[in-house]
């Protein structure tokens, strides 16, 4: 190879590599609230590595199809997924200490603020399933905190921030089809 070609290819490599850093900076500044990972410190902020790790924010398999929200344990992430089976917000979330088994259950119940059965005031509680009297649903803490839980307790809120509970209150009306998997 000549020092000329040698020169372009180093002038070519450093301008892709250039391009690739400012796609990346540009991709990373502009991801939309709902697939943002979970701030430090909220109820959402359980790292967890996802099952299909070349697409992180993909609905797992064997979900089910058309609109719902999916709920995966072992990730403790949540999808609400539409009608043409597109993702249109998925979230982190912090979960219960009873868990249901994976399965297709309706939404039963919601309401619009209570107290945590941890006797934290929580919104925009959505129920879906009831394991051996406790009741499981999603909700988010007014103050924004994640739940303090003890293994002996029984508790079945499934915790997620206030922007995220007001989404799942928005997409899961009485009836709406909650898919839990593993």
């Amino acid at each position: 190879m000549s020092g000329t070609s040698s020169a372009v290819v180093a002038g070519l490599t450093a301008a892709a590599l250039a391009t690739i850093g400012y796609l990346g900076h540009r991709a990373a500044v502009t991801v939309p609230d709902g697939l943002r990972s979970p701030a430090s410190g909220t109820a959402a902020a359980v790292p967890k590595t996802l099952r299909d790790g070349n697409h992180p924010f993909a609905v797992p398999a064997r979900s089910g199809t058309g609109e719902r929200v999916v709920y995966s344990l072992g990730a403790d992430r949540v999808w609400l997924v539409g009608e043409s089976g597109k993702v249109r917000r998925t979230f982190g979330v912090s979960p219960s200490t009873v868990d249901p088994a994976p399965g297709t259950y309706r939404v039963t119940s919601r309401s619009g603020a209570v107290t945590g059965s941890d006797g934290v005031p929580v919104e925009h509680v959505v129920r879906f399933a009831s394991v051996d009297g406790t009741a499981i649903g999603f909700s988010a803490a007014v103050d924004g905190s994640a739940p303090q839980l003890a293994p002996e307790e029984r508790t079945g809120g499934i915790r997620e921030t206030r922007a995220d509970g007001a989404a799942m209150w928005g997409f899961a009306t009485i009836g709406q089809k909650v898919v839990v998997v593993r």
